[in-house]
């Protein structure tokens, strides 16, 4: 089954924690905090494959976690980092943030890209150490990595695109112009994937032909499956558009055409601007004069016609070397750039999601699973450890958000079930 579009979440692995322990030796006294810093966590990345043509594996598999980093140890010793999570999509992919539709990143190429960064690892408490504290009981936990939902789109990559109505010749065109092997029959819909050809023109020489299916009337709106083909022209550089002018289904050749861009139109002005050239085909079917009248129709359009005959390959090669020919005239194959996250989307480091509410008289602090990692490093015996502790919430916001709650000192503040009094 060819599958183009796909939903997944994403999360990058969390640092590592950073380790809070001392050096102990014989005959050192007092060796001093050495704990290590936490390993970082793993990147996902995704890269194109050239043997993927689908994105259907991403139907059975949704969710893809990178690993966390090690915590850091003893005898200031960092933490393993974690190994980056490589997913592989075909050539021609692009990842969109599932909540904006902003464009992340267009694998098109050999290059890998980072979609999702791992966490940094936490600092051991080497680093807290100072001429006044000495001997720092607290470390900072790792980051968390970042997670997010995406939508893979595959638009294919071609120089040419063939469009038209079903059962009009373009899987015969491109079976007798390319090494691609379609499925060729007399009814509709045989082509059910977009299938790619390379025409080749001679050594250091070619394109990439691809054969869009069949469109049909209201494809532009989605009808049938309009906008599942639609997408894979966007990239074309140039179309062919390809009439059977025999009439031989009863359909009137210049209405075919006419319907088709008018379908092209309402899916994207800028595709039915992309240079068009009309390829008439079943021409052996008709007589000299109706082919002069069709090819002077399209030509005072300002259209250039070409009569073929696919199945035998007669006309084709004057087609692919004028194709040939003007493709080198236009711009390169379209690649989409990244657009940036907008600026009210990007949270300072410091700023984590939490939520205050007040029962009994109590104030929680909510819905911030992240805190528990920073609580796991903190010990509540020593003095300095909770002066950290305070740091960080007073950084994330949470006593600013407590403040506008209305709390006052002596009030009883819940993080998860550890219970305070408040102190401005």
């Amino acid at each position: 089954m060819f599958v183009d579009i796909a939903k997944i979440h994403l999360k990058a692995g969390k640092g590592g924690d950073g380790a809070v322990s001392f050096h102990r030796e014989k005959y050192v006294a007092a060796g001093g905090p050495d704990g290590g810093d936490g390993g970082k966590g793993g990147n996902i990345v995704f890269k194109a494959d050239s043997n993927l043509s689908t994105l259907a594996d991403f139907r059975y598999k949704r969710k893809y976690i990178a690993e966390n980093g090690q915590n850091g140890g003893t005898s200031r010793c960092t933490g393993k980092s974690a190994p980056d999570l490589v997913i592989s999509v075909p050539v021609g992919t692009l990842i969109k943030d599932s909540e904006t539709g902003r464009i992340i990143a267009d694998i098109s190429d050999d290059q890998p890209v980072i979609i999702a960064r791992g966490g940094n690892g936490g600092w051991g408490n080497q680093h807290f150490a100072t001429s006044t504290r000495q001997v720092p009981r607290f470390a900072k936990s790792g980051n968390p990595g970042e997670e997010m939902d995406v939508t893979l789109e595959l638009k294919l990559l071609a120089d040419v695109g063939l469009i038209g109505f079903p059962n009009v010749g373009k899987s015969t065109l491109v079976s007798v112009v390319s090494e691609a092997k379609p499925k060729i029959a007399n009814y509709h819909f045989t082509t059910l994937t977009p299938v790619l050809g390379v025409v080749r023109m001679g050594e250091g020489s070619s394109f990439v032909m691809a054969d869009i299916p069949g469109l049909i009337e209201g494809a532009g709106e989605g009808v049938g499956l309009g906008h599942e083909f639609l997408r894979h022209v966007e990239r074309c550089r140039m179309l062919l558009h390809v009439l059977d002018i025999s009439g031989s289904e009863g359909r009137d050749p210049i209405e075919d055409f006419d319907k088709i861009n008018n379908e092209l139109r309402v899916f994207s002005d800028e595709l039915a601007q992309r240079p068009q050239i009309v390829v008439g085909n079943k021409c052996d079917l008709i007589d000299e004069d109706e082919i002069n009248r069709i090819s002077k129709y399209f030509e005072d359009k300002g259209y250039k016609f070409f009569p073929i005959m696919a199945a035998i390959a007669e006309g084709t090669d004057r087609l692919v070397n004028y194709v040939a020919s003007e493709l080198q005239k236009l711009p390169p194959i379209l690649k989409y750039e990244a657009e940036p996250k907008p600026m009210e989307e990007i949270k300072p480091i410091t700023k984590r999601e939490f939520k205050i509410s007040v029962r009994e008289g109590i104030f929680y602090v909510e819905e911030c699973d992240w805190i528990l990692d920073v609580m796991n490093t903190v010990d509540p015996e020593d003095y300095e450890s909770l002066q950290y502790f305070e740091r960080v919430l007073r950084q994330t916001g949470i006593i600013k958000a407590l403040e506008d709650a209305g709390i006052e000192e002596g009030d009883t503040v819940n993080v998860y079930d550890v219970e305070f009094d408040f102190v401005p």
